[in-house]
């Protein structure tokens, strides 16, 4: 099934969204989150959730003191982070805006970071390359990218063993929740070619990498 059906499921599902990436991740996801906030939040600093989805990540970075704003695309899943940031409305604010339209909507050095989890899967890679160009304009000079999704083992008899031994776990998934994720490839090369410094990739736990990138002065 493709990434454009996943999502046009996901957009009639969003309260069901939550459980079903905890269970596809084996309870990782919550880690994740956890590990970007650490990284891009910090008390006064304007952090950019892009694809914020239910608004775990986005909370999370508000909790270490950070200034959110969150965008994504789906107004069903802005409507359940908005319930959860009830009480934190003066430090989150979300936005239905699609990752594309980034440019248009901020100035450029609004934020002192970007995070980002489970949407540079859904992009193809021109779409990423783009994203992060334009990440690395809305970013200050110095502020941090960081980019966590689902990566799949690199030789082919790992990713064969890999997909066998997740097949039952997505299927329970689908059946229970209609939500599933699927791994991206390339995704550090594509923050060399965006032009970011400081690339590093780190594995996390279950099967996610996180990527991070400094901005520098857009030439």
């Amino acid at each position: 099934m493709s990434s454009y059906v996943y999502m046009k499921v996901l957009e009639s599902t969003p309260l069901r969204y939550d459980r079903g990436i905890r269970l596809l991740s084996r309870g990782a996801i919550d880690g994740v989150y956890e590990r970007l906030a650490t990284l891009a939040a910090a008390p006064g600093r304007r952090v950019l959730d892009v694809g914020c989805g239910t608004g775990n990540l986005a909370l999370a970075c508000v909790a270490k003191g950070a200034l959110v704003v969150g965008i994504d695309g789906d107004a069903g899943m802005l409507e359940v982070a908005r319930d959860k940031a009830r009480d934190r409305a003066d430090r989150l604010e979300l936005v239905e805006l699609n990752a594309l339209q980034l440019e248009d909507r901020f100035a450029e050095g609004s934020f002192d970071a970007a995070v980002s989890c489970l949407l540079f899967s859904e992009l193809s890679p021109d779409e990423r390359r783009y994203l992060l160009a334009t990440l690395r304009r809305l970013v200050k000079p110095g502020g941090l990218v960081a980019v966590a999704d689902e990566v799949m083992p690199s030789s082919s008899g790992a990713r064969a063993w890999w997909k066998l031994k997740r097949a039952p776990l997505v299927t329970l998934t689908w059946l229970l929740t209609q939500t599933t994720t699927h791994p991206v490839e390339e995704l550090e090369a594509s923050f060399h070619e965006a032009r970011l410094a400081s690339v590093t990739s780190e594995r996390l736990a279950g099967d996610f990498i996180l990527v991070t990138g400094i901005c520098e002065e857009v030439s």
